[in-house]
């Protein structure tokens, strides 16, 4: 692009603004504001919290088709199973930031530090939100597409590694008021599981 040519930005946060380029420098591009409109967040806000991955860029995927479909909020977790503990979070960020502006949204998801299970079940009972966990694990769950959903509340779901959440991670999260559903009946990814989820939650949003 060359001065004079107009482009939109936006900081993530709901603000479009429409600009010209005043110095087209490869390095230090300048550019004069001449627009700028607030966009109100539509729907629910969807947090998925969802456990690392050992191949990073099947993480990456997830953050990039999540942001995307339109989430608030991504928590990587560590669990029991959870085989992948190193964390690039200026990687994953960088990763969202050219989704968002791929897809043409004005709101960013935000990404938080990894944080270990049982810690996040502490900050997520405090929330005002419908609370969900899905799991592979043997019981009664009803489908998550099928659940009341249709109250004010944000959303937030939880997403196992590679190997299911442990059952006590389960029952931990059904203590701290958590209500089990299922994604379906095939075995999914937990990139796909995450995938499903922001898919289906949307719908209720």
């Amino acid at each position: 692009m060359t001065n004079g040519e107009a482009l939109h930005l936006t900081d993530g946060k709901g603000v479009l603004m429409t600009a010209t380029i005043s110095d087209d420098h490869k390095k230090r591009c300048t550019v004069e504001i001449i627009d700028s409109v607030f966009q109100p967040f539509e729907g629910k806000s969807i947090t998925i919290a969802i456990s690392l991955l050992k191949n990073s860029s099947r993480f990456e995927w997830f953050l990039e088709k999540a942001t995307e479909i339109g989430v608030s909020s991504i928590f990587p977790l560590l669990c029991d199973r959870t085989e992948k503990q190193s964390f690039r979070l200026d990687r994953m960020k960088a990763v969202i930031e050219s989704a968002t502006l791929q897809s043409r949204q004005v709101w960013m998801p935000q990404l938080a530090e990894p944080i270990k299970f049982t810690d996040f079940l502490q900050r997520g009972r405090q929330e005002n939100s419908q609370l969900l966990i899905a799991h592979c694990a043997e019981g009664e769950k009803p489908l998550l597409s099928q659940i009341n959903l249709n109250s004010s509340d944000p959303f937030l779901i939880l997403i196992g590694p590679e190997g299911d959440f442990s059952d006590l991670e389960i029952k931990e999260a059904i203590n701290n008021k958590y209500t089990a559903v299922s994604l379906g009946n095939t075995r999914l990814r937990t990139e796909t599981a995450g995938m499903v989820a922001a898919v289906v939650l949307k719908q209720f949003s």
